[in-house]
């Protein structure tokens, strides 16, 4: 039984070795992108920090207000009135977050630990899965990084300052931008 597995396994990380190669422009761009945006929110933390979370609260307006009319003349659908308080909630909520954006720093705080969690397991498993591929390391350990960020954030949950989330954005942007930037430069050398 193993052998199906192990031929299974080897189809996969052929497939994803193809995928990066095929597509190692775009891999570059990204990775450039987020050295950028990492580097702006290194120079800027705390520009960076409460501009997310006003991109947040625009975001629960706009979806609030889309699902909105989209529930124009769907009363008799059911769970009407469910998605109507989900509206009614996007909306406040993002409307709360605007006039105090500060208060939203715990939520986007929440959310970034989250995120680093999420985005370095993902890197991790990447990497893995493109292992003999040159400088597989670089993914392997921005990666790390994310974890590592999110281990930081838990523990210190309730001590963090406006500042510090948006320097950790940027360290794990910059660190997943140079890992990107890095192998699909080098793939596409190869």
């Amino acid at each position: 039984m193993a052998i199906p597995l192990d031929a299974a396994a080897a189809g996969m990380r052929e497939a994803m070795r193809d995928t990066v190669k095929r597509y190692s422009l775009w891999y570059l761009l990204q990775g450039v992108l987020m050295m950028v945006a990492g580097v702006l929110a290194l120079v800027y933390p705390l520009i960076a920090s409460v501009g997310i979370v006003f991109l947040l609260a625009w975001v629960l307006i706009v979806s609030g207000l889309v699902q909105a009319i989209g529930l124009i003349g769907a009363r008799h659908v059911p769970h009407f009135w469910l998605q109507l308080i989900s509206v009614v909630l996007s909306i406040i909520v993002g409307l709360l977050l605007l006039r105090q954006p500060e208060g939203g720093l715990l939520l986007f705080t929440v959310l970034l630990l989250v995120y680093f969690l999420v985005e370095g397991m993902a890197k991790v498993i990447f990497a893995l899965t493109i292992k003999p591929f040159p400088n597989w390391g670089w993914v392997l350990a921005s990666g790390g990084v994310g974890i590592l960020l999110a281990a930081y954030l838990f523990a210190n949950l309730t001590s963090i300052s406006e500042w510090v989330l948006g320097f950790l954005l940027g360290i794990q942007l910059l660190c997943e931008g140079l890992a990107l930037t890095y192998l699909a430069w080098r793939v596409r050398e190869s």
